[in-house]
């Protein structure tokens, strides 16, 4: 990984996975990355398995029963491991094979789907992981680089118009449709790429949370390339 954020107050870095996951958010820090260089061939693991849908969850059976290299076999072992550890500290991580994700197209002034940036929100206490195994990553945005879509003039107007309903019921509205999780980059903003290999950490809106959630968003995928991704 190049030292993108190594003067970045936004990102701790980390050299293990109790330290991923003990480290406290705190003041402008709302992601951690374990920095990893893996060893295996994960896009031999990308090439054996079969795209069912644009986003394909994969389990553990469909990764075992893969007839793999011995460089194959240890990207295998490294993506096995990764789930055991989540699954021990009590997360739900899923593995999945992606072609893209679904565009939101409905509204021309807003985007509400994955490739912008946006939050995670939760009713509980809980943080998002994700690491990328094979193709594009996503990208974080320092929180003073980003604007909230929904206070943005003209955005907010034609939301106040698609509303069309009672003024003190527009912030229930903003919040059902989940327009206020998503964010504008501000003209002089630095995202910065998430990489390959890596495992992160990052903050989720929910109750109890002390720090901004970190704003993040999927990339485009290259063109003929598959996605491997790990996210819980």
């Amino acid at each position: 990984m190049n030292d993108t954020f190594s003067g970045c107050n936004q990102v701790a870095k980390v050299s293990s996975f109790s330290e991923l996951i003990n480290i406290r958010f705190q003041d402008e820090t709302n992601a951690a990355c374990w920095e990893r260089k893996l060893r295996g061939n994960f896009k031999e693991i990308v090439s054996r398995l079969q795209l069912k849908d644009n986003v394909t969850e994969v389990s553990i059976e469909d990764l075992l029963a893969l007839q793999l290299s011995d460089e194959g076999d240890a990207a295998r072992k490294v993506i096995l491991e990764d789930i055991q550890l989540l699954a021990d500290f009590g997360a739900s991580p899923s593995l999945n094979l992606l072609k893209s994700y679904e565009r939101d197209e409905e509204l021309d002034f807003i985007s509400t789907d994955v490739y912008s940036y946006h939050v995670d929100r939760s009713p509980v206490p809980t943080d998002t992981f994700l690491c990328t195994y094979h193709g594009t990553a996503s990208d974080i945005l320092p929180n003073d680089q980003a604007m909230q879509k929904i206070l943005i003039p003209e955005i907010r107007e034609k939301l106040k118009v698609l509303h069309g309903g009672p003024e003190d019921e527009f912030e229930a509205f903003l919040k059902e449709y989940y327009f206020d999780l998503h964010y504008q980059p501000k003209a002089d903003a630095q995202p910065i790429n998430l990489g390959v290999g890596h495992l992160w950490r990052l903050a989720v809106d929910h109750p109890e949370q002390q720090v901004s959630a970190s704003v993040h968003r999927a990339p485009v995928e290259n063109d003929g390339e598959y996605r491997l991704l790990l996210i819980c």
